[in-house]
Formats: structure tokens, sequence, C-alpha cells
């Protein structure tokens, strides 16, 4: 059967809008979500980037949950080393509250962020090494049983709100294994740690009060269109704009110095980190998706999409959801 399929909303901030464009967008995507059977929608939290709005999550997904009844929305993920735990527990905490069954609360430990940034969120560099420690702080803040005596979370305490852990490399996989949680793999945009990581999270899973077997979530990108000639026109401009976006930061080319750029060292290894992509009709897509969660012995998908323009983009989730046919929830 069929994975269970979500959805990654970037918050794209598309040449020439804004990025209250972008929330406007973000709030369409979930309605229509909502009715199309999708399980969850996830907003990634990124700072000092020109081209994605979701840097302050929590409060992108009050808006959204605000303007919808049901999907569950969430965090995909909140970089934790850049938080105090407590003040992620009374946000995500509150968020709960307000909109009860529909929350969830992925973490990772990357920055989301280049150094200088890191500089401006006052991070410590060596913050990253606390991850573990700090993902069972806020774990016990919303369970309410906090390992700072004389310290709650409120709003927050009692609320239990699902943690999940994100990674691109082993070290979430093994985490989550650790602590009984279910792991969502970041392959979309970095594609090299799947196969292993799945594998040893699956091996190593110790069940917990939260789970009780092993859960995998898996993200894929996805562009889907009347015509394969149309989806794979708009792959290869998104591709050529992430690559401008990534190696160019910032600088402007014109069409023949991206061709070159395309086709430098630098430019393959931008195009390598979206090697997981299903690109064509919504019937190519959703058999490549099918086939690509028996690879990723996924769970759940969720998919990411940099369709040319936010129509197209509502179109892709629309018309994968005409061809998708999911398996029961389980998470």
């Amino acid at each position: 059967m069929s994975a269970v399929l979500s959805i990654l909303d970037l918050a794209y901030i598309r040449e020439g809008d804004t990025a209250r464009d972008s929330f406007d967008a973000s709030v369409k995507l979930a309605q229509l979500a909502e009715t199309r059977g999708y399980r969850r929608i996830w907003y990634a939290e990124h700072h000092n980037m020109p081209s994605i709005g979701s840097s302050a999550t929590s409060v992108l997904i009050a808006h959204v949950a605000a303007h919808t009844r049901n999907i569950r929305l969430g965090a995909g993920g909140i970089m934790l080393p850049n938080h105090a735990p407590l003040t992620i527990a009374e946000q995500f905490g509150t968020l709960a509250t307000l909109h009860p069954g529909r929350i969830d609360l992925g973490l990772g430990r990357a920055p989301g962020s280049d150094q200088k940034t890191m500089y401006a969120l006052r991070r410590d560099a060596a913050s990253a090494d606390r991850f573990p420690q700090d993902v069972l702080e806020l774990q016990a803040y919303l369970k309410g049983v906090s390992r700072v005596p004389g310290v709650d979370a409120i709003p927050g305490k009692g609320t239990d709100v699902p943690l999940y852990i994100l990674g691109s490399s082993l070290f979430g996989a093994q985490l989550a294994a650790k602590f009984g949680l279910p792991y969502a793999n970041a392959s979309h945009f970095s594609p090299d740690s799947l196969v292993d990581a799945v594998t040893l999270y699956r091996e190593r899973f110790e069940p917990s009060e939260e789970l009780s077997e092993p859960y995998v979530i898996a993200g894929v990108n996805a562009i889907a269109a009347d015509t394969t000639e149309d989806a794979h026109r708009q792959f290869e401009a998104s591709l050529r704009r992430r690559v401008v976006q990534m190696v160019g930061r910032g600088q402007k080319f014109t069409p023949e110095e991206v061709d070159l750029i395309m086709t430098s060292p630098a430019g393959q290894q931008v195009a390598q980190m979206v090697r997981y992509s299903a690109v064509g009709t919504p019937t190519e897509v959703k058999t490549y998706l099918d086939e690509f969660a028996e690879h990723a012995q996924a769970d759940e998908l969720i998919v990411a999409s940099h369709a040319e323009n936010t129509e197209s983009w509502l179109k892709t989730y629309d018309s994968l959801a005409d061809v998708w046919h999911s398996a029961p929830v389980r998470g």
C-alpha cells in the first residue's frame, strides 16, 4: 500500500512577491491539503534567506492553524540549538492549547543558517553538542515532569506535543532510535544518508511510551504538471534558481553564465542535493513516489515542491491527491 502523504511548505518567497504573498499562499495550500487527504504540513526554520519566509516558524503555524480546521501542522523543523528548550515548550504548548490534537514538533540540530547568522542569533557554536539533553528537557516540559526543579512551561505543561527527530546524517537516526521517537530524514535536500540512516534507525529502535515501533518520514521533491515536458521544464528552471542562490550568493548572472555554473562542480553538487525528485504527470509522480517510499523504507512521505509559480505549486499537490491512495494513518 502507498505511504501516508504529507507536505513540506518552505514558505517560498518568489521573485516579485512579498513575504505576505508567501503566507497567503501557505494558507491556500493548507486549506487545499485538508480537503484532499494530506496527513500534515510542516514548516522549516531558516534564517537570513531571502527566498524562505518561515523563519518565525511557530508564528506561521499559528497563522495557518487559525485559517484551517483539522489538518496537522508543525515544524519540520525547529533548530533546537537556536533556542532555549523552555521557550520552544511555551511556544508549542501555546499552539497545542489553541489547536489541540493538531500540532507536531520536529527538531533538528543544524543552525538553519550560515556562520554570520549564527552569530546574529547569539548561538553558541557548541550548542549542537547539547542537542540530546535539550530534546529530553523539552520533552519533559511538555509532559509536565520538568527536569529543572521549580520551572514549568506555561502554557505547555501536560500538552505532550508529539516530537519528531529530524536528520540528514546518522546522528539523528541514532538519537531517534535511542529515544523511541519518529524519525524524519531530510532526503529532499540531503540524500546521501537516507538508506543507511533509516536502516540504522529501524535496527536500533527502542520502544518508548511515545512509540511502540519505528516510524519513518522521508523528504522528497515533486513537480506534477499536465505534461511530462512542462514538469521537467519547471524542474530545470527551479534547479537553475537554486544553483544561482546557493553558488552566486546574491550575484546577478546572464543565462549564459548560469549555463556555465550549472556544469561546474559546485553546480553539479547542488543538483545532487535534489536527487530524489518526482517530476512528470501526476501518474508519473505517483509511480516515482511509490518506488521511493519502498527505497526509503518510509511509512510517510513529506513532499516539497518548487513549481514555477503559486498556481503550479498548488496544482502539484491537488493533482497528486487525485492519484494517491493513502495507507491507513499509523503516526
